[in-house]
């Protein structure tokens, strides 16, 4: 099975920021993210890293905050560790597909009983 170049790149990515975001961003806001997937055009010039953070709002909010904070950053060790001619330019999007499979859960459950 052949994958496409930008689905490769996108799992690198992936596994690149989910490592970093443990290993070398020493931010407690970031202490409880998780990287669900990674989307990179076809082109190789954008990806967009879908993330998502166990907490309330507020939680979310310092969240993002944080991540934006260190966008450049992973940008530049993204460069490093990347053998392409342009590094990505990264944009974070928060994945609510556990809250919503969650609110699913729990109205199937309503609805049962």
């Amino acid at each position: 099975m052949h994958y496409k170049r930008s689905d490769r790149v996108a799992a690198f990515i992936r596994q690149e920021v989910g490592s970093m975001l443990v290993r070398q961003i020493k931010d407690p806001a970031l202490a409880l993210i998780t990287v669900t997937k990674t989307r990179v055009t076809d082109d190789l010039r954008h990806a967009k890293i879908y993330y998502s953070v166990y907490g309330d709002e507020q939680k979310k909010d310092a969240a993002a905050k944080a991540l934006e904070r260190a966008k450049g950053f992973m940008r530049t060790e993204l460069g490093h560790r990347l053998t392409l001619r342009f590094v990505p330019e990264i944009t974070f999007v928060f994945d609510d597909t556990t809250e919503y499979a969650d609110h699913i859960e729990h109205l199937l459950k309503k609805i049962k009983t």
